[in-house]
């Protein structure tokens, strides 16, 4: 190989590392080892006090992402399963909210910057929760929602390919 293009390959690798170390990716999904028994390969586990949802996989596998969880005293534990999948959903804000907030209108339409659901959804049986995207990337980490679980609108992407309707999710504290 000639020197000028062995030096081109190591620039081109160092302005990729300063670039990784500059703009990390802060809500990459990881594979990572999970050992918990009482969880079935298919299974969504959110561990509220880590902020982070596991699909559970094969081989004492998993795949964990960084999400947002609810508010103290608005986070649930608990099981349920995905009821429906959406793409770009509409968003209308629950009476609480509307009580907290008053000036939102009564529905955001999907896509929609100011929309909260991000890029997709997925309904949980549990009641007026879901699992869906943000148009808030930086809340994610943090207790923050109304009760349901954010993630970043890549990793709610790949989650939502990942699953189907009938999936059970548990909440853990």
């Amino acid at each position: 190989m000639r020197p000028t293009f062995l030096f081109h390959i190591a620039l081109c690798t160092l302005v990729l590392v300063l670039a990784s170390a500059v703009y990390p990716t802060a809500h990459a999904a990881e594979l990572v080892g999970f050992s918990d028994a009482r969880f079935r390969p298919g299974t969504i586990v959110i561990r509220n006090s880590e902020k982070r949802l596991y699909l559970v996989l094969r081989g004492k596998r998993a795949i964990r992402y960084r999400i947002a969880v609810g508010k103290r005293q608005k986070s649930w534990t608990g099981e349920a399963f995905i009821t429906a999948k959406y793409v770009k959903p509409d968003w209308a804000p629950s009476e609480e909210v509307r009580r907290d907030f008053p000036h939102l209108p009564a529905v955001i339409r999907g896509g929609a910057p100011n929309n909260p659901m991000g890029v997709a959804a997925m309904t949980l049986s549990n009641g007026n929760y879901a699992i869906h995207g943000t148009n808030r990337p930086k809340s994610i980490g943090r207790a923050v929602s109304y009760g349901c679980i954010r993630m970043a609108n890549n990793d709610i992407q790949d989650l939502f390919q990942r699953v189907n309707v009938r999936t059970p999710v548990v909440a853990l504290p």
